[in-house]
């Protein structure tokens, strides 16, 4: 079975690391905090998008690079403040293990662009699980994204899979409808910002309170 994971409110909590990064990068690109940031499920690229706009800027890829550039130094930094009590969500450790143990192949779903998703689960020890992943960089539409994580799971362990053989684990509406984007099911876990009345309003195909115990 390929499954495939978001990262923030399903497998970390950054304890808002991430978006002071977003915000103190787009000070010393765009020259202020920008517009309120919505960050449940949206991808890195539709908030550069969304500054570029706030901003009335032209995009332009050095700009983008640039930003980039300063949001990671900006969320290496973060992770290793005790002040932000960034840390592992319940039972991550423990499902990843018996997951691969079982012969699952495990890959990432996330809004994060690459190098950020990156430092985050390697920063939490986690790294080494994911063979491969969909970025927010990769597109700003995360029901992009979908298709984007089948292709380099086949070509990173050389296996297609049908549709009842996929699962995305995440904790947003968006993770709901990335899924269902690409006909996927979607195991909702209420560790981040919606309830599991929420998700299951939102469609889930099943919720949980959290990753402590949980199994296919």
């Amino acid at each position: 079975m390929l499954i495939l994971f978001d990262i923030d409110g399903t497998l970390v909590d950054t304890g808002g690391a991430g978006v002071t990064a977003l915000q103190d990068a787009a000070v010393e690109v765009f020259g202020g905090v920008g517009p309120p940031l919505d960050l449940a499920g949206s991808t890195d690229g539709a908030i550069l998008r969304g500054f570029f706009e706030y901003f009335e800027r032209q995009y332009d890829p050095a700009i983008e690079e640039g930003f980039y550039q300063s949001y990671l130094s900006r969320i290496r930094e973060n992770l290793q403040n005790p002040n932000y009590g960034g840390h592992l969500l319940g039972g991550v450790n423990a499902l990843l293990a018996s997951l691969k143990e079982e012969g699952h192949s495990l890959g990432l779903l996330t809004g994060n662009i690459e190098r950020g998703a990156m430092l985050k689960v390697a920063y939490h020890g986690i790294a080494d699980y994911f063979q491969f992943g969909a970025y927010g960089d990769d597109h700003w539409d995360r029901n992009k994204l979908g298709p984007i994580a089948l292709q380099r799971a086949k070509k990173s362990i050389g296996l297609r899979f049908s549709q009842d053989e996929i699962l995305v684990i995440g904790d947003t509406p968006k993770d709901v409808a990335c899924a269902h984007a690409f006909g996927a099911k979607c195991v909702a876990v209420a560790t981040g910002n919606f309830s599991e009345e929420e998700l299951v309003a939102c469609g889930a195909d099943r919720t949980v309170p959290d990753l402590e115990g949980f199994s296919l």
